[in-house]
């Protein structure tokens, strides 16, 4: 409700009030308005509606400031944020502290953290366009009665197609080489006319894939972990 409607009320109420002799609880009856309300409305006579917003205190800086900050930070930007309060000083711009420098440079997006690295997400693996390009080793965990197995898979890069699988009962280079050696690989090698340009061993717990270098499957050494079965 505005403000202003909401004083009118207040001094409806106080008038007929003191005009009818009635208790004030009784008007309120009347025109359906709480007590509670009324008091809290007649607490607030004349103040605006804030509706718990942030009130301007004395120390925030103006917009003019905050634009005077970020330009300034513009033509320096190899300078850091407490430098730039006491260039600042020095040249007349703003006269902030370097935790407010700090605030307005970092909601303006220019700060840059200290180790920052670029991101290299989705630039490290290609995925092959065509058949056997790449074939990947995967092992997965079974449990079975409480004893450990190993189902290793062959995949295809590009269709991800299994083309040969088995449950070994160690995870080691030696189970890997087995299986994608065996004859349903090389039948695929052969129908493919090429080998496989890469072998990339996959990870046991669904980490990313590391790139390995190798001419044929036979002579590819994936990095796995076999020291101890996964907890669960």
């Amino acid at each position: 409700m505005p403000h202003d409607l909401r004083d009118a009320i207040c001094d409806l109420v106080r008038h007929y009030a003191a005009l009818t002799e009635l208790a004030t609880a009784r008007l309120l009856g009347w025109i359906g308005l709480s007590p509670r309300k009324y008091h809290h409305w007649r607490d607030r006579y004349g103040q605006a509606n804030e509706h718990n917003g942030l009130v301007p205190r004395d120390h925030w800086i103006e917009s003019e400031e905050r634009q005077a900050i970020i330009g300034f930070a513009r033509e320096f930007p190899l300078e850091g944020y407490r430098r730039l309060t006491f260039m600042m000083l020095d040249h007349d711009i703003a006269a902030v502290s370097s935790s407010t420098t700090y605030r307005v440079l970092k909601e303006a997006g220019l700060l840059q953290p200290w180790n920052s690295k670029p991101d290299r997400q989705g630039t490290g693996f290609v995925q092959p366009l065509e058949p056997h390009d790449h074939w990947h080793v995967d092992f997965s965990y079974l449990n079975v009665a409480g004893t450990f197995y190993y189902l290793c898979s062959v995949l295809d890069g590009c269709s991800r197609s299994i083309l040969s699988w088995d449950i070994r009962p160690a995870m080691k280079e030696a189970d890997a080489e087995i299986v994608a050696a065996c004859p349903s690989t090389s039948r695929c090698a052969r129908l493919s006319c090429k080998r496989p340009t890469k072998l990339i061993p996959g990870s046991v717990r669904g980490s990313s894939p590391t790139t390995v270098p190798s001419s044929s499957p036979r002579t590819s050494k994936p990095s796995f972990d076999t020291s101890k079965p996964p907890t669960f």
